[in-house]
């Protein structure tokens, strides 16, 4: 190569350096763009070369021409739009939408819920839970950063926890309880057909054979005896109340009537116990002479319990009206005289000892039959239901012990098997 080629050369090239120079220049003052910034590095570090026919190319080595000589970075890939260490820039297009409020509250409940587990179990195994499981029950981090240290739960979460664990123990222990007293419904051959009850709806001995005959799910009806004509029964010899017609047979006298009943729905078994007839006994003769004076004590009671009687008697509204106040005068006076009858110095006295002395015979069972109610359970129930929500009956179970064995009668007899008018 002769010294003319080679001063020819270094000319072309001193040329070509400050066109590329220039080019990269008006790249980057006419934009500012990530994308524009790394095509012009790209248009720097790409020096073009002149091809054999002595036209411009790119680094790349293939002709394209003049113009893509000049912008090699044309033929270039394209680029990735983000580094890894920049955020994207605020675009509606590509922004991801939020969850909807459901999902958000479903999820917050979940979280909830979660963390409400881990503390009832912390709580009844002295543990305390792992930062690991804490992340775990909060969701974990949104953004992928580590969790912080869970903190070990507080006195009051403890509490909380064992709270619901006794909570669910108390509750388990009372379904099972429940368990024990449910009744038993009786086969259908053993129970007795077309079951009527004449009686007076506050009257305590008719309450001892209703409590018999709801607690043994036995249907029967009702006709309320009007206690002025008693014209209900004007077909019985008998004109006391309760009368109890069953299978074609009247029955009189309530301990006769649950007794025949007691023999019809269990025909295994011979006899009652002794403490049963003990107490049966006792309620007869001695508990139902107390309740008079109780509920007679002054005009004020005596207005009560008549307005009582008055509202599920049996009663026309100038006998409802006259029975109220009539019955009420005349009953107060009654009381007294019951009082020297029976050796009642103190009413409220007699009765609480009634009551007490009940609790007492009971020896810390749930019912005198054990873990079922017997015939003197249901006795004692029966009388004491009319005046249960009394003046009388509030006292007795304010000032005694035998709320809580009334409260499991409630739930052992349950609902009355009453069978109502239009329910045939």
């Amino acid at each position: 190569m002769d010294s003319k080629q080679i001063r020819l050369r270094q000319a072309l090239s001193a040329q070509a350096k400050p066109e590329a120079s220039s080019v990269a220049t008006r790249c980057c003052k006419a934009e500012s763009k990530p994308e524009v910034a790394i095509r012009c590095v790209s248009a720097k570090t790409t020096a073009p070369t002149t091809g054999k026919d002595g036209g411009r190319r790119g680094s790349s080595g293939s002709d394209h021409g003049e113009d893509e000589g000049r912008h090699g970075f044309r033929h270039l890939p394209a680029p990735s739009r983000y580094t890894s260490k920049s955020k994207p820039p605020h675009s509606p297009r590509r922004r991801r939408g939020r969850r909807p409020a459901t999902m958000r509250s479903l999820r917050a409940a979940q979280s909830l819920a979660s963390r409400s587990l881990l503390l009832s179990a912390h709580a009844l195994h002295g543990a305390t839970a792992s930062p690991a499981a804490a992340a775990a029950a909060a969701g974990g981090s949104r953004w992928g950063n580590p969790p912080p240290p869970a903190p070990a739960p507080s006195s009051r979460a403890l509490q909380g926890g064992v709270a619901g664990a006794v909570s669910f123990s108390l509750t388990f222990a009372t379904v099972a309880a429940a368990e024990v007293q449910a009744k038993e419904r009786l086969p259908a051959d053993l129970l007795p057909q077309n079951v009527v009850l004449y009686q007076y709806q506050a009257c305590p001995f008719c309450n001892k054979v209703r409590a018999f005959l709801d607690y043994h799910d036995i249907p029967y009806k009702v006709v309320e005896v009007n206690p002025l004509s008693k014209k209900e029964i004007k077909w019985s010899e008998y004109k006391k109340v309760p009368i109890l017609t069953a299978d074609g047979e009247n029955l009189v006298d309530s301990s006769d009537i649950i007794n025949k009943l007691q023999r019809k729905i269990s025909p295994d078994v011979e006899s009652t116990s002794e403490e049963e007839t003990k107490w049966r006994r006792w309620v007869d003769e001695h508990l139902v002479h107390v309740l008079s004076p109780n509920i007679y004590r002054t005009t004020s009671e005596a207005l009560e319990s008549f307005d009582y009687i008055a509202n599920n008697g049996n009663f026309s509204f100038t006998e409802r009206f006259a029975v109220k106040y009539a019955g009420a005068a005349a009953m107060y006076f009654v009381s007294k005289k019951l009082k020297k009858k029976y050796n009642i110095t103190d009413e409220r006295a007699a009765l609480y000892d009634s009551a007490n002395t009940w609790t007492e015979a009971l020896n810390g069972r749930n019912f005198l039959g054990g873990a079922k109610p017997n015939l003197a359970d249901l006795a004692v129930f029966g009388v004491l239901r009319p005046i249960r929500y009394l003046r009388s009956g509030k006292d007795m179970v304010e000032h005694t012990q035998i709320g809580e064995w009334y409260q499991r009668m409630e739930d052992a007899v349950g609902e009355p098997s009453r069978i109502e008018e239009g329910q045939e």
